[in-house]
């Protein structure tokens, strides 16, 4: 029977890299092929714009469904735009349908059950995901990859930067729509959260690769079709 080391232990049978481990010389270890080849980056540009415009003609639909319905909801805007930070921390507006209401009060900067700043529509949307359809565009535009780490708010990140040490290692690569952390744990309400879902950002930045990435892709059309997003 093989004998591994923790750390090993976690990236073997829970595919994710312990925080306890990270430091300023991890990035020398093996792996990072997509942060350090330029072959596999310019490969997986290709993909991403040959599937989001596939995507996009596709989905067009239903991302047409979701306006009409978010519109006759409140009569407010479809799309709702927020500043994200994305590959080398640079910042970019993020596109999605709207999913609260137009003037929500000042709350929780994360997103709760029950709350109450959701629409009836928006609950939906979030749940079947339809309301990331629309974030093909930022792919096209090249300020995202269709798998990657969750593309951030910027307000956030600023948080997380000052109290998690290395946060900034997951932007070594572009932001996706979904992701490992994505289809591998709940959506993150709170610091401990962002722990958990860093642990595999950094193993899907090590160790990526294609089969990984089809395997996301299948992860989320399940989650999509059974209702599990949030």
């Amino acid at each position: 029977m093989p004998t591994y080391t923790l750390e090993l232990f976690h990236q073997v049978y829970w595919q994710k890299i312990p925080l306890y481990r990270l430091n300023q010389t991890w990035l020398f270890q093996e792996g990072f092929q997509i942060a350090r080849e330029p072959v596999f980056e310019r490969l997986k540009r290709v993909s991403d714009v040959a599937l989001a415009l596939l995507g996009l003609l596709l989905s067009s639909p239903f991302i047409a469904f979701g306006a009409l319905v978010v519109w006759l909801e409140d009569r407010g805007p479809v799309f709702f735009f927020q500043t994200r930070i994305g590959k080398n921390h640079q910042p970019f507006r993020l596109v999605k349908l709207r999913t609260m209401r137009v003037d929500p009060t000042d709350g929780d900067l994360y997103t709760q059950p029950g709350d109450p700043r959701i629409t009836r529509v928006g609950a939906w949307l979030r749940t079947s995901r339809l309301d990331e359809l629309p974030q093909m565009w930022n792919v096209l535009r090249g300020e995202m990859s269709l798998i990657g780490p969750r593309a951030e708010w910027d307000r956030l990140v600023e948080n997380y930067e000052a109290e998690i040490p290395c946060y900034h290692f997951r932007h070594l690569v572009k932001p996706g729509i979904t992701g490992w952390a994505q289809v591998n744990y709940p959506y993150g309400a709170n610091l401990e959260d962002t722990l958990r879902k860093l642990e595999y950002d950094l193993y899907y930045i090590r160790h990526f690769s294609f089969l990984l990435d089809a395997s996301i892709i299948l992860k989320t059309i399940h989650i999509m079709l059974f209702g599990k997003g949030r």
